[in-house]
């Protein structure tokens, strides 16, 4: 609530540089904000008196807004791509699939690997088990099985999980600055 929305006939106010001016009538609140050309925010409603503060209002939305598109743009959301395999696939196919996979999980994505067994197929799930564990296989140095291969209905199912968080920007950096610091350090030149 701003300004003329607040009908509480007195408020503890908080001035615009965080100082205590004590408890007043709403009005004269109105007032001294309207002098320093600033809004009256209620900022604890519950509290006896309620507290308010003099701030620029339009200036706090902005900055607010601002703040939560800084988190969002530093979330890391991860994504689940799909890689779709069959019982009967090809070592050529298996490769270029595990090569999307080994993509994806570079990139921080899990990957869900699946098996549809069409007719017959159903009957031989081992080698839909032999598929994926060799799938497994190609990709172990960038993945962990998060989920083993189970199956559900006619579809074999099994999840992947990126091993190892990429390394920011600034660890990067500041690993790079650590190793040339420690390599001309003049310790390392007198034991060569």
């Amino acid at each position: 609530m701003i300004n003329e929305e607040i009908r509480d006939r007195e408020v503890r106010l908080i001035g615009a540089d965080g100082a205590q001016l004590g408890v007043m009538p709403t009005r004269q609140a109105l007032e001294l904000a309207e002098k320093a050309e600033l809004d009256l925010v209620k900022i604890v409603p519950n509290a006896q008196p309620p507290v308010c503060k003099l701030i620029d209002y339009d200036k706090h939305r902005f900055e607010t807004a601002k703040r939560e598109r800084e988190n969002r743009k530093n979330q890391k959301v991860i994504a689940l791509k799909e890689v779709q395999l069959s019982a009967t696939i090809e070592e050529n196919d298996v490769i270029t699939k595990a090569k999307n996979a080994y993509k994806f999980l570079a990139e921080g994505d899990k990957v869900k690997v699946s098996i549809r067994f069409r007719g017959r197929q159903i009957t031989h799930t081992e080698i839909g088990l032999r598929v994926m564990g060799d799938f497994a296989k190609r990709v172990e140095e960038v993945s962990t099985v998060e989920r083993r291969p189970l199956l559900e209905g006619r579809n074999m199912i099994m999840i992947l999980a990126p091993k190892a968080e990429k390394e920011s920007k600034a660890e990067k950096a500041n690993r790079i600055k650590a190793e040339q610091q420690k390599a001309a350090s003049p310790e390392t030149k007198v034991a060569e």
